[in-house]
């Protein structure tokens, strides 16, 4: 969160100012700074937000990211966050791919990560040019801003819907006719008064695309996720084993999953729809299995380093990387995953047992059997074992 404390805010500045003149400064630096979208609403124009939250809460659909419980209050509502705030200009960056990404779920030796983590992390780029934005607000008008970008208690979806950029599709992500599901938000609170926009209308009819591919079928309901089953969740926010259930469903998807993005038939609008879109690294659209699970920690931070994918750390990274593995039916990372039973860390040893129970003969994989004082990897042995002679 980042705070700008503007000029004193006397009632004949604020007059001083037409709306209009206010409204064309914001469109045009916004899109000067990149930005596809802009659009205003109110801080009490998501009345259902905070009750729709809860219940995600309630019905333990956030795992293990305690953090959303314990912002409950302030994310419920921006009112809560910040009482002074009059208006919220939320701000889109479409980062729409050049290909679709399914693609590369096809090419089992390679991994796939999800679109948003190809470009240079997000967070950096986007609050960068929210500041610039919110700097020429607070020049022209005296208000107070304060600058959030995924990272604070801001429920930014369904302002965006609010502020009429998009509507949340059944898959709970934001879709917008004329980017698809492919947006960046952020958002500018500020004490000024700006005009709201119109709110936008659910577009999804009766498609449910995103929810029938789906792998791990995450969706209970439409509109409704459980992250406890998404493959996003289980391979960035997850910190532990990815759950047996899940890991041949995770297929190569080494960090994050695009399918019920990808699939929206909305993202027809999506290509070419701004020049200034992100555009990912070539080397993160489908690097190879064999290359990553050869990664020390120096070598993984070199590797993506300015992206988000840094963040999880190399061996979380390198757990998902061996699951990818495993259900590649590829021979040749054999070598690379048997190397991985003896690493320091007991989530990359114990993913380096299921990975090569799916690549080795029972007999083979017996004779690598190797004593693990972790009770978690241990465990991985067990169950390796006797469901190879199975």
């Amino acid at each position: 969160m980042t705070v700008f404390a503007g000029y004193p805010r006397p009632l004949t500045m604020r007059t001083l100012i037409s709306s209009g003149k206010l409204r064309a400064l914001i469109e045009r630096e916004a899109r000067k700074a990149g930005f596809g979208a802009v659009a205003v609403t109110r801080p009490d124009a998501t009345p259902l937000a905070g009750e729709r939250l809860a219940q995600f809460v309630s019905d333990g659909f956030h795992g293990s990211m305690s953090w959303m419980e314990e912002t409950l209050t302030r994310r419920g509502s921006p009112l809560s966050l910040w009482p002074e705030v009059r208006s919220i200009i939320v701000l889109a960056m479409n980062y729409g791919p050049a290909h679709n990404p399914l693609e590369n779920l096809e090419k089992r030796d390679r991994g796939t990560i999800s679109v948003y983590a190809r470009n240079r992390d997000y967070h950096d780029v986007i609050k960068g040019r929210l500041k610039e934005l919110a700097g020429k607000i607070v020049a022209l008008t005296g208000a107070e801003v304060k600058v959030f970008v995924d990272t604070a208690p801001v429920m930014e979806k369904p302002l965006a819907e609010a502020a009429g950029i998009g509507w949340q599709g059944k898959h709970t992500n934001l879709v917008s006719r004329e980017f698809g599901s492919w947006l960046f938000l952020g958002s500018i609170f500020t004490t000024a008064e700006i005009e709201p926009d119109v709110p936008e209308k659910d577009h999804c009819g009766t498609c449910r695309s995103c929810l029938d591919i789906c792998p791990t079928n995450a969706f209970p309901a439409p509109y409704r996720l459980d992250a406890r089953r998404c493959i996003s969740y289980l391979t960035i926010e997850n910190n532990g084993p990815i759950p047996r259930e899940f890991r041949a469903a995770v297929g190569n998807r080494i960090y994050g999953c695009d399918d019920c993005l990808a699939v929206c038939p909305w993202n027809k609008f999506a290509i070419g729809a701004s020049e200034a879109k992100l555009v990912g690294r070539d080397d993160l659209r489908a690097p190879p299995l064999a290359e990553l699970l050869g990664l020390d920690d120096a070598a993984f931070r070199q590797r993506f380093s300015g992206s988000p994918v840094k963040r999880i750390g190399r061996d979380r990274f390198i757990r998902n990387v061996l699951i990818a593995a495993g259900n590649s039916a590829d021979g040749k990372l054999v070598e690379p995953c048997v190397h991985l039973l003896r690493d320091a860390s007991p989530l990359v040893r114990g993913a380096a047992v299921w990975a090569l129970s799916r690549l080795l003969e029972p007999a083979v994989l017996a004779e690598l059997m190797v004593e693990d004082a972790d009770s978690e990897v241990a465990g991985e042995w067990q169950m390796a074992l006797a469901e190879s002679r199975q």
